[in-house]
């Protein structure tokens, strides 16, 4: 089949063998998969990682079984099952996993894949592909949900209006809480806006007045902006991964006893319900479709800055 390949930072497209799946997996064809910032990073080196890329995606299980035929989602960590952290109800932390695309597990820019069933989740009828492939990145924004109790009267501030900032923002807004979003280019923040939400240029937002902050800019410039704006006692939540090291003011974070959250990823079947009942809107995020042909091409136009979300669209 055909592979966008990553090794020692260098991208690929290549003829690999078809996968076949281990007991209790499923092969799935592959027929949409998008391109996310942590795949941009892993072709700078972010993680040493060699096989086939990428991790959000929906497609169509082609092995025997009762989901043969089904339209499906994954969730990209394969837990052992044994280890600690799996006999204790955290499967995401499991201290042996492999991770679709990052980790041991040949991702998803690819024709074919294979995940544990467990891993799959089915997409309900009337979610189109183009929505279904936003499904592992919205659930990541959900995990906030789950992590932080948000309450209507909460000012709660999103700093980034990236492709990851705007389904944070939309997952919060559910909330009903004070909600208003912070970035440096108009034409995203204006996507929010056009939504309803409240949107703020980064220099023009008032300094230590949110009860919750989310930073999902992943940068030092973006952190130090949120760790500006939470209160006293208030929670920051580290929603984009980091790359290389920050440099922490702790003295600060202490003196303001500020609650840190790091935040990855989260409940699948809250992103397909809030998909499926219109509750978020991921269409306008798309800006680029790319054959898997083009790949190589798609991911150089996905780091040009400003551009949201990058497509791949497989063979039929």
């Amino acid at each position: 089949m055909q592979a966008l390949w990553l090794e020692e930072r260098q991208l690929t497209l290549r003829e690999i063998p078809a996968p076949a799946p281990a007991p209790g997996e499923a092969l799935v064809r592959v027929r949409l998969a998008g391109i996310c910032s942590t795949d941009l990073e892993m072709t700078r080196g972010y993680y040493p990682f060699a096989g086939v890329l990428g991790h959000e995606f929906v497609g169509v299980v082609a092995s025997p079984g009762p989901l043969h035929g089904r339209r499906v989602v994954g969730e990209i960590n394969v837990a052992c099952g044994e280890c600690v952290q799996c006999r204790q109800g955290r499967p995401r932390h499991c201290e042996r996993r492999t991770v679709l695309g990052l980790a041991g597990r040949h991702g998803v820019f690819a024709e074919q894949l294979t995940l544990p069933l467990d891993n799959l989740h089915l997409v309900p009828d009337d979610v189109p592909d183009d929505e279904a492939v936003f499904t592992e990145p919205l659930a990541a924004a959900f995990e906030i949900l789950e992590q932080v109790p948000i309450q209507p009267a909460d000012a709660v501030v999103v700093v980034g209006d990236g492709k990851l900032g705007q389904l944070c923002a939309q997952v919060l807004a559910l909330t009903g809480c004070q909600l208003t979003v912070v970035g440096r280019q108009p034409a995203k923040l204006q996507l929010l806006a056009d939504r309803g939400l409240a949107t703020c240029l980064a220099d023009a937002v008032p300094d230590r007045r949110a009860d919750v902050v989310v930073e999902a800019t992943g940068g030092p410039g973006g952190f130090e902006l949120a760790r500006r704006l939470v209160r006293p006692r208030g929670t920051l939540v580290l929603k984009s991964t980091y790359v290389g090291r920050l440099a922490l003011d702790m003295s600060r974070l202490v003196v303001d006893e500020i609650t840190l959250v790091g935040s990855r990823c989260g409940p699948f079947p809250a992103a397909l319900q809030a998909l499926a009942r219109r509750q978020v809107e991921v269409r306008r995020l798309i800006q680029a479709r790319y054959p898997l042909s083009r790949a190589v091409e798609a991911l150089a136009h996905a780091q040009q800055p400003g551009v949201l979300k990058v497509l791949l669209t497989m063979p039929a």
